[in-house]
């Protein structure tokens, strides 16, 4: 199998130009609002701060999660094409689940960073120095490495009976659907 068929939002020529438009533009929306928090901690030596720091970092996550399903999902129905390649999805997949793990566990580390600044504001730049942030960031986005990785060759290690994904773009679930393998691997790979 060298393919899989996303579902397509519409048959219809002028509703797929639609589609199109319209997630072109939010599209467009989110990753210049996020550009623009980057480039206004990046130049403003005021939010060089620890909690400005992991913002910065979370904006990036959100480009890079928007960036793995839109743009494919806008191209699909501009050309009117469902195709995406084998490889195409376990990267998507693998991408998607990077970015959302590591959105996740930078969320949890910036309510940590609120939790100390709060409850031991004495305390807070011993806890929060640079070197502390920077060893955060690097674990943060190792988790989300290992987490996608894990996941994305659980899921690719099966044999696939069909290669019609049931959604509009590679998703685990779905994909897991197609499986040829037994239920119980399906079952401990949903679980997991």
């Amino acid at each position: 199998m060298h393919y899989f068929l996303l579902l397509e939002f519409s048959k219809n020529r002028d509703l797929q130009l639609l589609h199109f438009f319209i997630f072109f533009m939010l599209y467009l929306a989110t990753v210049t609002t996020n550009l623009l928090i980057i480039s206004a901690i990046a130049f403003d030596h005021r939010l060089h701060s620890p909690m400005y720091f992991f913002l910065m970092n979370l904006a990036l996550q959100d480009i890079g999660i928007v960036s793995v399903i839109v743009p494919k999902s806008m191209i699909n129905s501009l050309m009117g094409s469902r195709h995406i390649s084998y490889s195409g999805c376990a990267a998507q997949i693998f991408l998607f689940l990077f970015f959302g793990a590591s959105d996740f566990s930078l969320l949890t580390v910036m309510a940590y960073d609120r939790y100390v600044a709060i409850c031991h504001p004495l305390h807070y730049e011993r806890v929060m120095n640079w070197k502390a942030c920077i060893v955060i960031i690097l674990l943060v986005w190792v988790t989300g490495i290992l987490y996608g990785t894990l996941h994305t060759t659980g899921t690719f290690s099966i044999l696939f009976c069909s290669n019609v994904v049931n959604q509009f773009f590679c998703d685990i679930p779905q994909l897991l659907k197609l499986s040829c393998s037994g239920t119980l691997l399906v079952l401990i790979q949903q679980l997991g």
